[in-house]
């Protein structure tokens, strides 16, 4: 069984997975919690402790396991019926995909340093790499979409609705606004329930 539950930044939507979770270890399931998120800085960093301190006095026993880039891999070494799943969450995985594929953002030469020889072949050689980027990450998302179905026990996947605001400057920003609601939309398709979280309350989108 497939649970997506969607919500802004502070929606209270990984509480709410938290929750659900909570529900299925009374019903005597074993609970994995699936973190995403890597500390590459100390915000984040601390971010991540504040999860880590929440969970600890949740009342649930958790196996915790991290995993930035070979979700979907893990997930099919996990799933198992009585056992219920929490990933939290899609986006940050999303976001380690694109950020391990964009192998230009780092390795940019600053423009004055540019010739106009210069200027068409690196304008080709980010042009194919972009191409590249783009495939890696429709084959990994169609891997992890197609897996969905064939996981045995529950799986909740935490995901952030990012569409409804400004577009954001800079090209992998929109890249990533417009991957993130393509694989919402994936997802929300074969999943069995698909919940939207405002401002703490639980909306049910599927079922009706």
């Amino acid at each position: 069984m497939i649970h997506l539950v969607l919500g802004g930044a502070r929606s209270g939507k990984s509480r709410y997975g938290e929750a659900l979770v909570r529900q299925y270890t009374a019903l005597g399931f074993d609970a994995c919690y699936v973190a995403t998120a890597q500390a590459l800085d100390d915000e984040m960093a601390t971010r991540i402790a504040k999860h880590q301190a929440g969970r600890s006095d949740d009342g649930i026993e958790w196996q915790l396991f991290e995993e930035s880039l070979a979700l979907t891999a893990l997930l099919k070494q996990l799933a198992k019926p009585g056992r219920v799943i929490l990933v939290d969450c899609l986006t940050l995985w999303l976001t380690n995909q694109l950020l391990a594929s964009n192998v230009n953002i780092d390795d940019e030469p600053a423009p004055t340093e540019w010739n106009a020889t210069d200027f068409a072949t690196s304008t080709f050689a980010v042009s194919t790499s972009d191409d590249k980027a783009h495939a890696s990450w429709q084959a990994e998302k169609t891997a992890f979409v197609d897996s969905l179905v064939e996981l045995e026990g529950v799986v909740i996947l935490i995901s952030n609705e990012v569409g409804s605001g400004i577009v954001p400057l800079g090209e992998l920003s929109r890249q990533f606004v417009d991957e993130a609601g393509w694989l919402n939309q994936a997802v929300a398709t074969l999943a069995d329930n698909v919940t939207l979280v405002v401002a703490g309350l639980p909306l049910a989108l599927k079922p009706l």
